[in-house]
């Protein structure tokens, strides 16, 4: 039986740079990501995408842009990921450690620390503002 784990993911951006968190455990653990998780019941996805920002970087946002929306499987496994993928250029507070991830870091330059992320790391950055 197939079951489906409703994910988000949140990609702030700022001018032609990228705030991504290095992951401390989970999927992606000791890799450099954008902000999400699971949605908990009784949460909308972009409440659900507004709370892990929060809880992973200590930002707040008033609101996010949808961009996209990933469906994938592990081989083997019978979960479907089903990850809602949000982005924002206007965000309150400063980007703080949290238990899910180190500090954060804003980039301008990665392809090379992103290839894993690709072809989504590419929306990310065609939808910033000039």
């Amino acid at each position: 039986m197939v079951t489906t784990k409703l994910l988000t993911l949140v990609m702030v951006i700022k001018q032609h740079q990228i705030l991504l968190g290095m992951k401390k455990r989970g999927f992606g653990a000791g890799r450099w990501n954008g902000f999400g998780g699971k949605v908990q019941p009784g949460e909308t996805i972009e409440e659900g995408a507004k709370r892990e920002l929060f809880e992973e970087s200590s930002l707040t946002v008033q609101s996010l842009e949808k961009i996209g929306r990933i469906h994938f499987e592990f081989v083997g496994e019978t979960e479907l990921m089903d990850v809602h993928i949000f982005r924002t250029d206007s965000y309150q507070g400063e980007p703080e450690e949290s238990e899910a991830q180190h500090a954060s870091k804003m980039f301008t330059e990665l392809w090379h620390d992103l290839l894993w992320l690709n072809p989504c790391y590419n929306i990310f950055i065609r939808s910033s503002p000039s």
